[in-house]
């Protein structure tokens, strides 16, 4: 990294991979504020503070609201006057077949995985062309790649960062500013651990057995960690991945989904 001390943003950043590319960029030497819509309990900061040191702070965030994520970019710049690195890993999945598909599912995740991060991405951009030097990462997903029934609003959303990153690069790579996507597999994440425990009640299968299905569900046989997804997600917010932008990469196992 530069020597300048590098100001990031990381929403989503209290669980899964998000968590996980904090402590990444806190390791790193960088300095952190992490949005969430929990960001408002105090008990979050304490407890990161305590484990990763005092260049961490959080705040409210939700992504969906307009006035929300711009109180929230205000608020980093006013007590940093610099956005550096923004990573977009504040997500949503449910799945519903197209038929009957509700709204509010669908609305869901499109106003939080493509809208929310257009929004972060439109708030900070002006800082980073201004300062000459910034790092888009947004988190998508092999989903963006692949179909699978019940899963219309998450696939249609993931693949709808692609199409975004892709601008987001064109238009900031003349004023130093990269934006990369990262489409991961199945990760070993809070959530995961939601549906093993939902396979387990359906099926009667014990955790192993189930957990056994997941990793079974790409060539290699393992689930992918957090902070494998972290790992790239450092390097592309670094001085090194000045020339990588506008792409995807995809951290899949070896598998389509």
């Amino acid at each position: 990294m530069s020597t300048t001390q590098r100001i990031a943003i990381v929403t989503g950043g209290l669980s899964g991979i998000g968590k996980a590319v904090a402590r990444r960029l806190v390791a790193d030497g960088l300095t952190l504020r992490i949005g969430a819509r929990r960001g408002d309990d105090p008990a979050f900061e304490r407890d990161l503070r305590a484990t990763l040191g005092p260049q961490v702070s959080v705040a409210a965030l939700d992504v969906r609201r307009s006035d929300s994520v711009t109180a929230f970019v205000q608020g980093v710049l006013a007590d940093h006057g610099r956005i550096d690195v923004l990573v977009n890993a504040a997500g949503v999945y449910e799945e519903a077949p197209v038929p009957g598909h509700p709204d509010g599912i669908w609305d869901d995740a499109i106003d939080t995985n493509l809208t929310g991060t257009f929004k972060m991405i439109r708030a900070v951009m002006p800082v980073m062309m201004q300062q000459k030097w910034g790092r888009i990462v947004n988190i998508a997903s092999v989903a963006a790649h692949q179909g699978m029934a019940s899963n219309a609003a998450y696939c249609a959303s993931k693949a709808g960062l692609l199409g975004l990153g892709r601008c987001v690069a064109l238009e900031g790579a003349a004023h130093g500013v990269t934006c990369n996507s990262i489409s991961p597999t199945w990760v070993e994440t809070e959530m995961l651990q939601q549906f093993i425990a939902q396979d387990m009640a359906q099926s009667g299968q014990s955790e192993a057995e189930v957990r056994a299905t997941y990793e079974a569900s790409n060539p290699q046989g393992q689930l992918v960690q957090p902070d494998e997804i972290a790992a790239l997600a450092s390097f592309l917010a670094s001085d090194a991945a000045r020339a990588i932008t506008m792409a995807d990469h995809q951290v899949n196992a070896g598998s389509l989904w």
